[in-house]
């Protein structure tokens, strides 16, 4: 993971007027999950999980409540057009079996959320990497004829230093990087079908990792030097455990796999200002990020250096409530920019 600063903000607001009609219908208050590869401890609600070096933002239950917020801000014409290009996608048929008719389309949208981290463990596509490699194919954007697994898309390390250890820019392709790309490419008349389903479901996926504040940025410090890797690199335990810091946050929301579960959470979720939701500039997505992380995923008894720290009740609770903001700000964006670029 990679970074740069958490200095000033800047909110340019833009929206719609169906946007802001439909955001302000939509007051739900908050609650649910995500999910890592094994559940070990529970506490307030919250399951943690055991993964190292972990990039999943979110589990599959935040990203999904993060599709599932946006799906009730997008219009009628653009819940068709994502529904045409989600069935293109190789799994479809997966996501929507037994689905009652009237559902399908809402739980294809919220499932395909997920799709960008099932392909890590899916033998048909080719691990290059956790930082990109040399070459055009780091950055190539040809559908799904594309077989690598790209995990380096779903984050940026922007630099976070409190003790002036110096620091690394980010690398690219990143997160960024690629929101961009794909933003510009579902917004073209040019670009056929096939890539700009592959771009709608990794666009799913990656406005939710960009509002993961631990998949914004690395923290320097002495104690490390080269980065935390987005606090992969900070123990929440004694070895032999494995729980580290961006698990945590990883899992904060929930660990359920359901589509039905996360869109029922999602209902809970309270709506984000109507000004910060219509936000769609992704540096500022991000520089927020930075700065929740250096506010909350930082903050104690979370110290400088390598730990093992153990996370107290404010803690947890603190973090629970920002990750429930965070994920209701990126479902609300990722339907604005939904509504306004997909053609």
């Amino acid at each position: 993971m990679v970074r740069a600063s958490a200095a000033s903000w800047v909110t340019p607001v833009t929206s719609t007027v169906t946007f802001i009609r439909n955001l302000a219908a939509a007051r739900k208050p908050v609650m649910r999950r995500a999910g890592c590869l094994t559940p070990i401890v529970a506490a307030l609600g919250v399951v943690l999980a055991v993964c190292s070096t972990s990039v999943w933002a979110w589990d599959d239950e935040g990203h999904m409540m993060v599709a599932a917020i946006a799906w009730r801000y997008l219009d009628d014409a653009q819940r068709a057009r994502v529904t045409q290009l989600l069935k293109l996608n190789p799994d479809y048929e997966q996501w929507t079996a037994g689905v009652a008719p009237s559902e399908r389309d809402e739980v294809a949208f919220v499932s395909a959320a997920t799709w960008p981290d099932a392909i890590k463990s899916d033998h048909g596509y080719v691990f290059d990497g956790q930082k990109p490699p040399a070459g055009i194919s780091a950055g190539q954007n040809i559908g799904y004829q594309d077989h690598l697994q790209h995990r380096y898309w779903h984050y940026i390390d922007m630099p976070l230093s409190g003790d002036g250890t110096p620091t690394v820019p980010p690398v690219q392709p990143n997160a960024q990087t690629e929101i961009e790309l794909f933003e510009s490419s579902i917004a073209s008349a040019g670009v056929p079908d096939n890539i700009k389903s592959y771009d709608l479901v990794w666009l799913e996926h990656l406005v939710g990792d960009v509002h993961q504040p631990l998949h914004a940025t690395s923290r320097f410090s002495h104690q490390l030097p080269d980065g935390d890797r987005g606090g992969n690199l900070v123990a929440l335990c004694i070895k032999p455990c494995r729980d580290e810091l961006h698990a945590f946050w990883d899992n904060v929301l929930g660990t359920d796999r359901s589509a039905s579960v996360a869109i029922s959470a999602a209902a809970r979720i309270t709506a984000p200002a109507q000004a910060a939701a219509a936000i769609s500039d992704d540096t500022t997505w991000l520089q927020e990020s930075v700065q929740a992380a250096r506010d909350y995923a930082y903050a104690p008894p979370i110290g400088p250096g390598a730990g093992p720290y153990t996370l107290d009740e404010h803690y947890k609770q603190a973090a629970l409530t920002q990750a429930r903001q965070r994920v209701a700000l990126a479902g609300a964006r990722l339907a604005h920019l939904i509504n306004t670029k997909l053609k």
